[in-house]
C-alpha cells in the first residue's frame, strides 16, 4: 500500500489547514489509520487515529480539540483538518495504516505503512 499525503504549506498562527492522505489500494478501506508528525529534533509524535468505519476516533492531548481526523472510503482519502494552529504544530506530519487487531493505537511500530510526510508550517 502507498499512502500519498499532501496538503502541507505556510500558514499564520490561529489559521487552519486541512491535511489529505490518498491510498493506492481498496485496502485501505479495512484499515486503521493514523497522523503523527515530527519536528527537528524530536520523537515522532502521535495525533490521531480512526477506525476502518470511521466510527471511533482517539487523538494525541496536544491536538485534542483542535484537530479532527476524518476518512472517505468511498475515495481512499483520510483528512486531518487543523485548526487554531500554532508556532509549535510546525513539522512533517505523517498519515499512516495498519490492519493488526490493535485498536487505534498510538505507537509508530504499529503502522505498517507510511506516507512520504507533508511540511506545515505555521508562523507566529
Amino acid at each position: 500500500v502507498q499512502l500519498q499525503a499532501s496538503g502541507g504549506g505556510l500558514v499564520q498562527a490561529g489559521g487552519s489547514l486541512r491535511l489529505s492522505c490518498t491510498a493506492s489500494l481498496r485496502t485501505f478501506r479495512t484499515s486503521i489509520m493514523g497522523w503523527f508528525r515530527q519536528a527537528p529534533g524530536k520523537e515522532r509524535e502521535f495525533l490521531a487515529a480512526m477506525s476502518s468505519r470511521g466510527h471511533v476516533t482517539r487523538y494525541g492531548s496536544s491536538v485534542k480539540g483542535r484537530f479532527t481526523i476524518s476518512r472517505d472510503n468511498a475515495k481512499n482519502t483520510g483528512y486531518l483538518q487543523m485548526t487554531s494552529l500554532k508556532p509549535e504544530d510546525t513539522a512533517v506530519y505523517y498519515c499512516a495504516t495498519h490492519n493488526r487487531p490493535i485498536w487505534l493505537s498510538n505507537s509508530t511500530g504499529v503502522y505498517d505503512y507510511w506516507g512520504q510526510g507533508t511540511l506545515v508550517t505555521v508562523s507566529s
